[in-house]
């Protein structure tokens, strides 16, 4: 096999695996009613301020319309509150629940696991250039998205 396929092949397949087992991560006995998207509004989300509909959408590099749709489906799944500002009543600001809350800290769990699982199988060495590696990578992506 040549560099191309097991590049192609690599990425392909931890891409898959990362949204599967992010997945399966995800769903337990507490939060069944939750997918990927979800979890990923509501880490975009935080839990640290409240944040406004625009900022949010701005970080998931979605519009305020699809954003608006996940929300009001967060909002009525009990992870996410909605409340208008008080200086401006036209701005909405967004909000983890508890319920959000510990969603949100159960999938931070998750990501906590994925990276001691990686630190504590590589040297030092290996885990510089695998983050140099990445960072690499991670640049490609954002200057694709630029051109689509």
């Amino acid at each position: 096999m040549d560099t191309y396929e097991t590049l192609n092949g690599v990425l392909v397949g931890l891409f898959r695996d990362v949204m599967d087992l992010e997945q399966k991560a995800i769903i337990t006995s507490d939060f069944q009613d939750i997918t990927n998207n979800d979890m990923h509004v509501i880490e975009a989300i935080g839990i640290d301020t409240s944040k406004n509909m625009s900022a949010i959408a701005r970080e998931l590099s979605v519009t305020v319309g699809t954003l608006t749709i996940a929300v009001n489906n967060l909002v009525k799944k009990g992870y996410v509150v909605r409340r208008r500002g008080q200086k401006d009543r036209r701005i909405v600001y967004i909000s983890l629940s508890e319920k959000g809350r510990r969603a949100y800290e159960h999938h931070a769990e998750f990501h906590r696991k994925m990276i001691e699982g990686i630190r504590s199988s590589l040297s030092s060495e290996e885990m510089e250039v695998l983050v140099k590696t990445l960072k690499h990578l991670d640049g490609w992506f954002r200057s694709f998205q630029e051109e689509v």
